[in-house]
């Protein structure tokens, strides 16, 4: 099916028969990424007496209990709520799913020499996601296709849909980068880190704050008048994926959560 799209007095088309997935499918019986070292999401054979949830076992059907940590099992989208007192849900932030959006490609630099700034102490280790580096990544970039901004890093490779983040500590964004995102008016940010934010920050989650427009450690926010801003994490995006403009579905189930498994697609466009 094609579908018209008209965004800033332009005329786009989308194959919806050609979709390309971002997300990290969640496999509770094979490999995952993991984030923190949390235990790995899993599925269980559900039993009550002579029920049993398994046809391989003479059951009637397939019938499981799946346990997981959205925030660290694989791909997911998270609101204010992640940080808020009152709880906040991703399932009445994200009304809609369909949004236009940009793809950049950034390359991490060493966080001492970057010039940019992070409320904790730099580690000769730790990548930074710059300032510099998203400015120049979307120098060509059209406002109308930044109400989404997907932002692949480099190097990538598909390792990143298994990756065990204690082991191999992950980039992040420093203050100025996202500053700059705010800035743009970015509504639905999505990344292929498992966050934001530096993993080990004493706590003090920096750039959450400033996308969610809240002040630095605090946790008050209004349940009625708060941001409606998204943050996906974990992420893939093939290398075949040029950078550009796409159309985004960003797909959760109804989770009344801070956060929920999600399913990001987007498709090519191609003027109409």
């Amino acid at each position: 099916m094609t579908i018209d799209l008209h965004i800033s007095a332009k005329t786009y088309q989308i194959d919806t028969e050609q979709p390309i997935d971002i997300s990290i499918p969640l496999n509770f019986h094979g490999q995952q990424p993991n984030a923190y070292g949390v235990p790995h999401a899993t599925a269980k054979t559900y039993e009550d007496g002579n029920f049993i949830g398994d046809t391989r076992k003479d059951g009637s059907c397939n019938f499981e209990e799946y346990k997981l940590v959205p925030h660290c099992n694989g791909t997911h989208t998270e609101c204010v709520g992640h940080l808020a007192l009152e709880r906040i849900s991703i399932h009445a932030v994200l009304q809609n799913s369909l949004y236009p959006a940009t793809l950049i490609s950034v390359e991490p630099v060493e966080a001492l020499g970057s010039g940019d700034s992070c409320r904790h102490g730099k580690d000769k280790e730790d990548k930074l996601i710059t300032r510099t580096g998203l400015t120049k990544a979307m120098a060509d970039r059209s406002n109308a296709f930044l109400e989404a901004l997907i932002v692949r890093t480099l190097p990538n490779d598909d390792s990143k849909m298994s990756r065990q983040y204690l082991q191999e500590p992950p980039p992040y964004f420093s203050v100025e980068a996202m500053q700059l995102i705010t800035e743009l008016g970015v509504k639905h940010l999505l990344v292929d880190t498992p966050s934001v934010d530096r993993p080990f920050d004493e706590g003090k989650m920096t750039t959450h704050h400033i996308y969610w427009d809240l002040p630095q450690e605090s946790h008050e926010v209004d349940p009625i008048n708060h941001s409606m801003n998204t943050i996906t994490e974990m992420i893939y995006v093939p290398n075949e994926v040029a950078d550009g403009q796409y159309f985004l579905n960003l797909q959760i189930p109804g989770f009344v959560a801070d956060a929920a498994p999600s399913r990001p697609v987007i498709y090519k466009l191609r003027k109409a």
